[in-house]
């Protein structure tokens, strides 16, 4: 054992953990106490909600107290979130301990963004994401609700948008919402806390538009024809239920935009709805709030200083990284861009889940792009604002004896609550591993000490000075430490292919990963578990958007956490784990995972007990 730190054991690290006074509540309250070790059955819910009791701020409609003493509970404030906290705090035998809580959201707009213009959501499926939404404390739903493939809404005024002849095939076309069902979606997501954001995605984004009329929204009889739509989408739906308007204005170029835009901010006016955007987009006026989603810091520093108010979307989408990388890129990100939260200027941030990719299992889309888990790190971090400690970049890891290395730890032991007590009603594709120690070697470079299950090297390169290249390898070393002989079972990877532009390695040869990676446990290489059931299928090294490639649905067997993980057979006591990691292709997102994963005969996942992962000196 020369030469190595270890780890705690991650069975006791993640498993044998106690939280004591310090419950496993996401999003954490500002302000929380508990009195004693001692559970008590729920007795009596006493709702009091005199305006003067509420000191911190009267006019934050977030704030709440929570108070249970020897099974009374009292909550004032808002109930809605009071009650979720509540829900939490419950264990498994129905029972809460004595607590006193008083919190309240650093910003009053913190969002949930479904596109189910490209492929269609039931009403059902909604209902389940505006459940766990609220659970969460995620006060509003971004419904994106028309898009390139159809027109999502009931349309009387010109039938024919929901028309399937004028609809993209394979796209659910044909299927569209009803006005009682989205009357039905609002006021269940209100009484949940939440209030609904309708999209209609214009003028660009609106392929089955011009398919269906011949002529452009922008056009002089495009207005019209939208406006119809729009007159009668707001008789429909009232203001008191949907104060909220997203006009889209996204990745379109049109003759007059700033034509348009005075246009649709007008319409807006008329009918009394508070209008929202997309930046970069057309020119909005600061009437409208501003919904960043440029990830550059430099863009995003600039448009934050424009007038008006904005939303953050910039902590980058669920579809776009992997899944693990994201969920701690979404915690350690600074809301908003600002250390303390000024809600004159930022409302608060809408986490987006886009599928380009055409959808066949749509109970797929959460575990393709784990929405659960980047729910909880989003909320985390909207209700509490700031950020969790310094990085250097919030796609590397920080290092574990850091403030933020300690703050995601014990995020992470939260989440492993949640996961396994909290959310029986849906599936979760994680485990904790943000300590798992790497040192890494980009060609013939020097060592860098690195830390996380799955790596980022695009992040790492770049901020480490490396150039690059087309084609390149990288080295990864680390050690595991075990009692005895053992198999534990491990998810690799060599790629997460983004849910949108599809341009990925593809699946590996036949007994081989994925862009030729290669895994040596104590020099032995280690292969796939079990055939691959589509082996070199899905090499596209180019965005696939608009072509034929991005109507093939993503399968379980191209995410490495959702397919069957690898064997990996340990020796008694330290054990050298290498991987080869080779860049293949420009615009490869360069990466790799190396996750021990534990999966029961339910398919359920938690950690791997008995293990210690060893730190190079």
């Amino acid at each position: 054992m020369n030469n190595i730190k270890f780890f705690i054991s991650l069975s006791l690290f993640f498993l044998i953990f106690s939280f004591g006074h310090a419950q496993p509540l996401i999003p954490y309250p500002k302000e929380f106490s508990q009195k004693g070790d001692d559970y008590y059955t729920i007795k009596e819910i006493k709702i009091s909600n005199p305006k003067h009791l509420l000191q911190y701020n009267s006019q934050n409609s977030d704030e709440y107290y929570l108070t249970s003493k020897n099974g009374i509970v009292t909550i004032r404030g808002n109930e809605v979130w009071a009650r979720q906290t509540l829900k939490q705090l419950t264990d498994k035998n129905g029972k809460i301990p004595n607590v006193e809580i008083h919190d309240w959201a650093a910003y009053p707009f913190r969002g949930f963004m479904h596109d189910v213009g490209r492929n269609f959501q039931t009403i059902e499926m909604l209902k389940q994401t505006i459940d766990l939404m609220s659970f969460y404390k995620l006060n509003y739903f971004h419904w994106h609700i028309t898009d390139h493939p159809a027109w999502r809404v009931e349309c009387r005024a010109y039938p024919q948008l929901n028309n399937p002849k004028y609809q993209r095939n394979g796209r659910n076309e044909g299927k569209f919402y009803t006005y009682d069902q989205i009357r039905d979606l609002f006021i269940y997501a209100k009484e949940r806390g939440i209030t609904v954001v309708p999209e209609i995605d214009m003028p660009g984004h609106s392929t089955y538009f011009t398919a269906t009329f011949g002529f452009t929204m922008d056009s002089e009889e495009g207005k019209k024809v939208l406006e119809a739509c729009l007159d009668e989408f707001f008789e429909e739906i009232p203001l008191e239920i949907c104060p909220y308007f997203h006009i889209g204005s996204d990745e379109v170029h049109i003759a007059d935009p700033q034509e348009f835009m005075t246009w649709a901010e007008t319409l807006m006016k008329k009918h009394k709805r508070k209008p929202i955007a997309w930046d970069p987009g057309l020119p909005s006026s600061e009437t409208t709030v501003r919904q960043i989603w440029n990830e550059a810091a430099g863009s995003n520093a600039a448009a934050a200083k424009k007038p008006g108010k904005y939303l953050d979307s910039f902590v980058g989408y669920l579809n776009y990284y992997d899944p693990f990388v994201y969920t701690n890129r979404a915690f350690l990100h600074t809301a908003a861009a600002q250390n303390c939260p000024d809600t004159s200027i930022a409302l608060g941030g809408i986490l987006c889940l886009w599928n380009d990719v055409r959808v066949d299992k749509k109970e797929n889309i959460s575990l393709h792009n784990g929405m659960i888990n980047g729910m909880m790190a989003f909320s985390e971090r909207f209700w509490n604002g700031g950020n969790a400690g310094e990085v250097i970049n919030t796609n590397i890891l920080p290092n574990p004896e850091s403030e933020a290395g300690e703050n995601l730890a014990d995020f992470e032991r939260k989440m492993i609550y949640h996961r396994d007590n909290l959310l029986n009603d849906y599936e979760m594709r994680w485990v904790a591993n943000a300590q798992i120690p790497w040192i890494i070697k980009v060609g013939n470079g020097r060592w860098i000490r690195v830390w996380g299950g799955a790596v980022d090297m695009d992040a790492l390169c770049l901020e480490n000075g490396i150039e690059i290249t087309d084609s390149i390898e990288a080295r990864a070393k680390t050690k595991i430490f075990v009692e005895n002989d053992t198999v534990i079972r491990v998810w690799v990877g060599f790629e997460a292919a983004a849910r949108s532009n599809r341009i990925s390695g593809g699946i590996g040869k036949q007994g081989k990963w994925e862009n030729n990676g290669r895994v040596f446990v104590n020099r032995t290489d280690i292969f796939p578990s079990k055939a691959w059931d589509e082996p070199s299928k899905y090499k596209y090294h180019f965005n696939t958007w608009m072509r034929a490639q991005e109507e093939e649905p993503y399968t379980d067997e191209q995410f490495y956490w959702m397919r069957e993980p690898a064997y990996i057979p340990l020796k008694k006591g330290v054990n050298i784990i290498e991987l080869n990691i080779p860049k293949i292709f420009a615009g490869q997102r360069w990466s790799f995972a190396f996750i021990p994963v534990t999966v029961d005969e339910s398919g359920k996942v938690s950690e791997v007990k008995g293990i210690r992962f060893g730190e190079f000196e």
